[in-house]
């Protein structure tokens, strides 16, 4: 049976190389943004808002393609899917009108209480089954391709599967894509003790539309994904290794906090930027 979301692939935009949309960011962003391709968002951020927030989405608008990264889609939860949040979120849609949508494998919602935090699943099959069903309801809803990231997580549940396993299956049978986030490849890598290396080569990797990339804090026996460090060169390897064995239509700088000066986020994307190239001229 030939793959929907792969034919869909092929027709998606190429965008190089992003930044988050941050309200401290936003001046310097507009100012240099002939130095970056796009831009993503939370868009719980935005819908049923007004004002200046909403004014400097509009303005970045007309700049950059802006690319909506979900955060409380809750795909792993039990509850049903949020009826309002859906409705608004297909309302925002209209007025971006993005390629592609994603969110992250993982639950935040229990009994319609909201977890500030994404929380880790299962790796078996039941779960399995789950995810696939809740994603098909997704891409039925929106009708635009819809991609899911791997998190990183702190503790291991009792699994009867691998998390490499777990995500192959679960983008294979739902048919969607993957969101890939290289840095939390990583972390979980040094935590959990396995070769990242190996992760990747079993994935569909054919499946990957977009790519993360961030820092994270070192606390020596464990490794936390903050967003707020700068990215260090065995992440940026890992990317390479990534290019080699696929070519994502567009990769994020993930910097949420703790922002340095604007000159070195541009070289952090120009570095990523060059990764691509490079990846692209030994293909």
């Amino acid at each position: 049976m030939v793959s929907t979301f792969l034919k869909e692939l092929k027709k998606l935009p190429n965008l190089g190389v992003g930044l988050g949309l941050r309200r401290e960011l936003f001046e310097s962003i507009v100012k240099y943004k002939n130095q970056i391709d796009w831009l993503e968002i939370a868009p719980e951020n935005y819908i049923c808002r007004g004002g200046e927030i909403f004014e400097r989405l509009l303005t970045a608008k007309k700049h950059f393609p802006v690319i909506p990264h979900g955060l409380n889609l809750s795909i792993g939860g039990t509850d049903p899917f949020d009826k309002e949040l859906i409705k608004n979120i297909q309302e925002f849609f209209k007025i971006i009108n993005p390629p592609w949508y994603s969110d992250h494998l993982c639950f935040n919602y229990v009994e319609k209480t909201y977890i500030h935090d994404l929380i880790p699943l299962p790796y078996n099959r039941d779960t399995v089954k789950h995810l696939v069903n809740r994603i098909k309801k997704v891409q039925d809803i929106f009708q635009i391709p819809f991609l899911i990231e791997n998190p990183s997580y702190y503790m291991v549940l009792d699994n009867e599967m691998k998390e490499e396993e777990f995500i192959s299956e679960i983008a294979e049978k739902a048919d969607c894509g993957l969101l890939l986030d290289i840095n939390n490849v990583y972390v979980n890598s040094k935590n959990h003790k396995y070769d990242p290396i190996k992760f990747l080569d079993n994935l569909p990797l054919e499946r990957t539309v977009q790519v993360h990339i961030a820092g994270h804090l070192n606390k020596g026996k464990i490794i936390i994904d903050t967003h707020g460090e700068s990215i260090i060169n065995e992440v940026y390897n890992l990317l390479h290794e990534l290019l080699k064995r696929c070519t994502p239509k567009a990769i994020l700088l993930e910097r949420d906090f703790n922002f340095p000066r604007f000159q070195s986020l541009l070289n952090e994307i120009k570095k990523i930027r060059s990764a691509m190239k490079s990846a692209k001229k030994a293909a």
